[in-house]
């Protein structure tokens, strides 16, 4: 275990000098991570049915939903259940009783969808549990979007029972300085929307049936921060958590962006502070801090210690919720607007690690050219190097491209970049509400079919195809608590190369951190930090369940998912 979480080492210095890239450990020589937006594990993959020989942990596996999408013999295992907090906030309410039937999903934040009273187009009353989508709209239809952020989505997983999603969204929603939907206690623009799926096995989904089949998925992968896509896209680059800065040094950021959770006065879990306008930070090495108590004890109650400590810093306020990045996408500052933008972050994230090594790399994001654009298909929280001061003020910012420059770059396999990264333009992101899961299936098929379509790139490519977090939506699977800040539930990975297990379902435990893990050993590259993730070691297997590490906190590199030692199936 190492030390306790310090700063002492933060700043990011870069030793840029002529010394050749070290050489690849594997036959992959180049990596592509493609992230979508806000899908778990059971939303997409809830009925997928493995290849012979090999099993899954879904709702079909479990026997929670049939093949259909209809209710199944363990029905109640995915039950919600009702909840009460009066005072101190806990991510472990206390339970009062289940609902009766879920209550009628809302369409807050779905396109050409009314936002003010319940979405028509499914039952006033829906079976308490995870209910099929398209039994009640056409496939790729907008849906609503559940509530994901970092105090509700502790509350939601309930100490591993996965039993509040819905109570949380529909007594806090998405807190009281939401800055846009009018909303009050018992009238959060929720309902049981975080409970529904995709029928892959009933044609949903069908390229990532296709991806299942073909090469390697993994069915214990997860977003690494209780919360949305800042802070997992931060994760992703990371593998730790991003602070509020002054003067490139940890700071308390405005009392109004602190998050609190308790319960106002006379509320059952509606929150003091919290929601896109208001909370967004907490000191959590403040015991006496609002939320913090009910997070360290529950830590304190596990039979493996927490990584470092719970990985909270003294006197460092952390984000746990979405900032934008103080850099425009060209380097200039933002003005300080601390509600708005996240100050430059000091940490080093993997392209620093990448350049420190003479490993070339390339931001993609999905509207950058026009990240100025009020249209805002560019996703400015998603350009995750923008929010660091050792890009932006340096010669790095050169490698944050527009998604339009990989379809140029994919052409030639002697320029493309060792490592690249794919943000997508937020309409084909798969996000709900406001993008459709259609659209990110069909950037990934173009994306793949564009790899495989260059033989010298494709025979030494791996494709990770992962989401940023889950978007709220439930699931049913194991999560392991590495820290203060999560891990989260389980989202959908799936590795697309020559080299991938074919229809492979990998159980070892991973979650963003991993993606950093398998970068670092693929070319021999130190960790991060002394602080990151990507320190702790890779899980020990349990035959009796090899979804729990037995050597707790544990996050495996993802190089279960490949075998390196035959030749490589050829694909045209």
């Amino acid at each position: 275990m190492r030390p306790a979480a310090s700063f002492a080492a933060l700043p990011v210095v870069l030793a840029f000098c002529a010394q050749a890239a070290p050489p690849a450990t594997t036959p992959i020589e180049h990596v592509i991570v493609v992230v979508g937006e806000n899908r778990t594990f059971d939303n997409l993959f809830a009925t997928y049915r493995p290849t012979r020989g090999q099993t899954i942990a879904n709702l079909l596996s479990r026997g929670i939903v049939r093949a259909d999408g209809s209710p199944g013999p363990t029905f109640h295992r995915a039950a919600q259940k009702t909840a009460e907090v009066i005072d101190l906030y806990s991510p472990q309410p206390t339970i009062t009783g289940s609902f009766a039937s879920l209550p009628q999903p809302w369409a807050a934040g779905a396109f050409g969808q009314r936002k003010d009273q319940p979405d028509s187009r499914f039952p006033a009353e829906l079976p308490n549990g995870p209910f099929q989508i398209t039994h009640h709209v056409a496939y790729g239809a907008h849906t609503g979007d559940p509530v994901h952020r970092f105090f509700q989505m502790w509350q939601q997983i309930d100490g591993g029972r996965n039993d509040l999603f819905v109570w949380t969204a529909d007594t806090v929603g998405v807190g009281p300085s939401n800055g846009t939907l009018p909303i009050a206690p018992g009238h959060t623009f929720q309902g049981g929307v975080a409970m529904g799926f995709y029928n892959i096995a009933a044609g949903d989904a069908p390229y990532f049936k296709q991806l299942a089949d073909r090469y390697a998925i993994a069915d214990n992968y997860h977003q690494s921060v209780m919360g949305g896509t800042t802070v997992n896209y931060l994760a992703l680059a990371t593998a730790d958590v991003a602070f509020f800065t002054q003067d490139g040094k940890p700071a308390a950021p405005p009392a109004m962006l602190v998050e609190n959770p308790d319960s106002q006065p006379g509320t059952n879990n509606w929150y003091r502070e919290d929601g896109y306008a208001g909370g967004t930070y907490v000191n959590c090495a403040d015991a006496a801090a609002p939320g913090v108590a009910g997070i360290r004890q529950l830590l304190a109650t596990q039979s493996y210690r927490a990584f470092n400590g719970g990985n909270c810093a003294p006197d460092a306020w952390y984000l746990v919720n979405n900032m934008d990045p103080a850099f425009t996408p060209v380097g200039e500052t933002r003005p300080p607007t601390p509600e708005k933008f996240l100050p430059p972050q000091t940490i080093p994230h993997i392209g620093d690690l990448l350049s420190q090594h003479n490993v070339s790399w390339k931001w993609y994001s999905g509207g950058r050219n026009d990240g100025r654009s009020p249209d805002k298909e560019y996703c400015g929280m998603c350009d995750t190097p923008t929010f660091f001061a050792s890009t932006m003020t340096g010669p790095d910012k050169a490698k944050l491209v527009d998604l339009q420059q990989f379809y140029v770059d994919v052409k030639d396999a002697t320029s493309f970049p060792a490592v690249a990264v794919i943000a997508p333009y937020d309409s084909i992101s798969g996000h709900p509400g406001y993008a459709m899961e259609t659209g990110f299936d069909q950037l990934v098929q173009g994306i793949v079919e564009r790899v495989r379509g260059n033989p010298a790139l494709w025979k030494k490519t791996a494709i990770l195809v992962t989401f940023d977090e889950g978007g709220g939506y439930y699931d049913s699977g194991y999560v392991q608590f590495i820290d203060f800040f999560g891990d989260g539930t389980r989202i959908p990975l799936v590795a697309i190369s020559p080299y991938a297990r074919r229809g492979h379902v990998d159980h070892t435990y991973y979650d963003h951190a991993s993606i950093a893990k398998f970068i670092e050993r693929n070319w021999n590259l130190p960790t991060l930090s002394a602080r990151s993730r990507d320190n702790l070691p890779n899980p020990v297997a349990q035959p009796q369940d090899p979804y729990v590490p037995a050597n707790r906190p544990a996050i495996g590199d993802l190089m279960n998912l490949f075998d390196f030692a035959k030749p490589a199936y050829h694909e045209h």
